[in-house]
């Protein structure tokens, strides 16, 4: 083998192993093994949260184990110096990006320090868990960030109020934000708010989302926190998730927000897994200490920052923050712009080196594309769970693929291709920006130093190649750990996205090694890099799909139709195979409760109560009816009321609390009427569903068949051999394993 393919190999090889950098600059800092007075003690927050969870049963909104959790929290409160109320409220809340209403009982706990007069800045959490694991993380991380930052706080003159929101039934519907926001007279008082979440276990406490125009929360975090972790495309990203958080509600309040959270490792989120053993002291730290510094800001009487407007913003590799106004980031944007497309002009760069730029990021799209859903018939479920690392070495391989094979085509004409590259990359900025003005930041920072090498070109030879080099460079320290962190909150089932983006930090790197790379034969050097993406792909195939620590969704379900007088085991995973102990399921099954399909199997009809509605009352309106009933729970701790579409459901009132379908107003629950054809839901969890009053406001004067649902944390012994033959590297995730009684009523 010659030298040629020898050094061309070994930066390909240097270059790969750099794009897992971004997974290890982009962690919480260390953790410390000592904190000195007036610091954020992470150790104490840990010992505080383990006394609260306890036995670290799952405590949701409005139970018996949620009592318990809720009496230790306000013994910590107590012990930290502080006299905590409690409220008491029954509350519906509705969705904007579902056809659903959700209600229950809920219990803030509000605890208050610092002068009586004046705006409160307020930290809020939430400390109920979901059904299904203890939440330790979620959002116990929160719990133990404000006990500790409220201990910090004892004693210490403060210009403000500073409050404590510890908020129930945030996993059933956001009820206790909405509880608040809409009961509590402590809200008016309100200005400013810090929330706290997570999505997973570990990582960095990412600050992702701010009130908008963002320009006060961003410089109120830039001047106060010296290990930032935060950047202006998070809000697009997490607006690509399911999940919500309290802010979701808050931010209707018009304050000033911040909102912070970690995601690493979402395989343990709302799980059993979330416990205090996968409990991350370094994530809490990081949680803790942006914490402390932004209220010590906010309170130590100093004037507030002056900022208005909106802005862009990027930390770099957690050590600083950079901050922008958008207009100026969005609006510098065309000036290397015009530079590098006279430069591509002036190469006569618009043709073959164009075409190889473009046709490296979509082949390199276009190529994940094909293997991963090639692998995806292969195996079925969410294969890549245990490994991440492999799916990401095969897919970094195979943009590394397409991006050399197009160079290669392009025959490695590097003054060309460089102009073709930077004119692409800002014309895809200047694209993106407008649509995403948050996304400015990532283009602006980098690309000037190439434009201004291309200006300078005819004049300093070098200094083309040398601004080149370093947008190369500030490209990868701003791009990666972006992808890094999108890759972990979108996770590895689109990686066919990320492959294009790892395509287009290894471009400019690649243009600039072009002399090495002609010296190598094309076909041996193409044909090494396919052996890595196949072996990458290969090791994906045959490593394990499940881990100890990242393991498979599978939950089970005992389902008893008490109309049909039948019964059904079902199981709801990722969609992978079932153990061969679990023999006679069919795949593919709708039930009443859920849009996600089940395995399922014919089961002995055992006793599972399914709940009871008794008809109250029907009146005819103008917008065509209301119908009233009564709902008797029979052990269920959760209600669900599932309509067809055809029923068009306006308004739903439970309890006295009433929530238009679809969110805050008559004018949103029209539009979750013409949303599509999805079932309109209205669910209740807790122990004051049983026996709850139920008024619903219909739009379809035509009576309709409704499914009521009633779910029961647990199955009965009967269903041991099924849990003895779930995977051990399985567990429930984000529904427990749970008894389901159903029967159908006309509404």
């Amino acid at each position: 083998m010659g030298r040629g393919i020898i050094g061309a190999m070994l930066a390909l090889a240097l270059l790969l192993a750099g794009l897992f950098l971004k997974d290890g600059v982009s962690g919480p800092p260390p953790l410390r093994t000592a904190s000195a007075p007036g610091m954020f003690d992470a150790t104490r927050a840990t010992d505080r949260l383990a006394r609260i969870l306890g036995d670290e049963r799952p405590h949701p909104v409005d139970s018996e184990a949620n009592d318990a959790v809720r009496d230790r929290l306000i013994a910590e409160l107590r012990a930290a110096g502080l006299e905590p109320r409690v409220t008491d409220d029954f509350i519906c809340n509705g969705s904007a990006k579902a056809r659903g209403i959700a209600c229950g009982r809920v219990r803030n706990v509000i605890a208050t320090m610092g002068p009586a007069e004046g705006r409160h800045l307020l930290l809020a959490t939430h400390y109920d868990s979901t059904p299904v694991g203890p939440g330790a993380s979620d959002a116990g991380l929160g719990v133990a960030t404000l006990l500790e930052v409220a201990a910090q706080l004892r004693g210490r003159p403060l210009s403000r109020p500073v409050s404590f929101l510890f908020d129930e039934g945030e996993e059933s519907g956001l009820l206790g934000a909405h509880a608040f926001l809409e009961r509590d007279p402590l809200a008016r008082n309100v200005d400013t708010l810090l929330n706290f979440e997570a999505r997973g276990v570990d990582g960095p406490a990412i600050m992702f989302e701010t009130s908008s125009p963002n320009g006060p929360a961003i410089t109120r975090y830039a001047v106060a926190v010296d290990r930032p972790a935060a950047n202006s495309l998070s809000i697009a990203i997490s607006q690509l998730i399911p999940n919500t958080t309290d802010v979701a509600v808050l931010k209707d309040a018009g304050w000033t927000i911040l909102n912070f959270a970690v995601i690493g490792n979402e395989t343990r989120y709302h799980t059993p897994g979330d416990d205090m053993a996968a409990f991350e002291r370094r994530s809490l730290q990081h949680m803790g200490d942006q914490a402390l510094a932004v209220v010590r800001a906010a309170t130590n009487g100093a004037a507030e920052p002056a900022a208005e407007g909106e802005k862009v913003f990027t930390d770099l590799w957690g050590r600083a923050l950079i901050v922008l106004p958008a207009p100026v980031a969005v609006g510098s944007l065309f000036l290397p712009l015009a530079v590098t497309a006279y430069a591509a002009w002036r190469r006569q760069a618009f043709g073959r080196p164009l075409l190889a730029v473009l046709f490296a990021l979509a082949g390199a799209g276009v190529l994940t594309f094909l293997i991963q859903t090639a692998v995806g018939w292969a195996i079925a479920g969410e294969y890549w769970r245990g490994t991440p690392i492999l799916i990401k070495l095969a897919t970094y391989a195979t943009a590394m693929l397409a991006a050399v094979a197009a160079l290669a085509w392009a025959r490695w004409d590097a003054a060309r291709l460089r102009a073709a590259f930077w004119l692409v990359f800002l014309l895809v900025g200047a694209a993106l920006s407008v649509a995403l003005p948050g996304a400015s930041i990532y283009f602006l920072l980098v690309a000037p130093p190439a434009a201004i090498g291309l200006l300078l070109a005819s004049r300093w030879p070098a200094a083309e190649r040398i601004g080149a080099i370093l947008s190369a460079l500030l490209l990868f320290a701003l791009w990666a750990p972006t992808i890094g962190a999108a890759e972990t909150t979108l996770d590895h089932a689109t990686m066919a996205i990320f492959a294009p983006l790892v395509a287009l930090v290894l471009l400019p790197a690649l243009i600039e090694l072009a002399p090495l790379f002609v010296r190598a034969p094309a076909r041996p050097l193409l044909a090494a890099l396919a052996a890595i993406a196949v072996v990458g792909w290969v090791a994906t195939l045959a490593a394990p799909d499940y881990s100890a620590n990242r393991k498979q969704p599978f939950g089970i379900e005992y389902a008893v139709d008490a109309d049909a007088g039948t019964a059904r085991w079902l199981v709801v995973n990722d969609g992978a195979a079932l153990p061969a102990a679990m023999k006679g399921f069919e795949g593919g099954v709708k039930v009443p409760w859920s849009g996600r399909k089940r395995w399922a199997s014919t089961a002995p009809v055992a006793e599972a109560p399914a709940p009871a509605a008794t008809l109250t009352g029907t009146a005819a309106t103008p917008e065509g009816r209301i119908v009233r009933l009564r709902i008797g729970a029979n052990g269920a701790d959760t209600i669900l009321l599932r309509g067809p579409p055809q029923a068009k459901v306006i308004e739903a009132r439970m309890n006295g609390s009433s929530r238009p379908m679809g969110g805050r107003d008559r004018e949103e629950s029209e539009a979750a009427n013409r949303s599509g054809d999805n079932d309109f839901s209205i669910r209740c969890q807790g122990r004051s569903c049983d026996g709850a009053t139920v008024e619903l406001l219909l739009g379809n004067a035509r009576p309709q068949r409704w499914s009521l649902v009633g779910i029961r944390s647990g199955l009965p012994a009967s269903a041991a051999s099924l849990i003895a033959a779930r995977p051990a590297n399985a567990q429930p995730q984000y529904n427990p394993d749970a008894t389901i009684g159903v029967r159908r009523i006309t509404l």
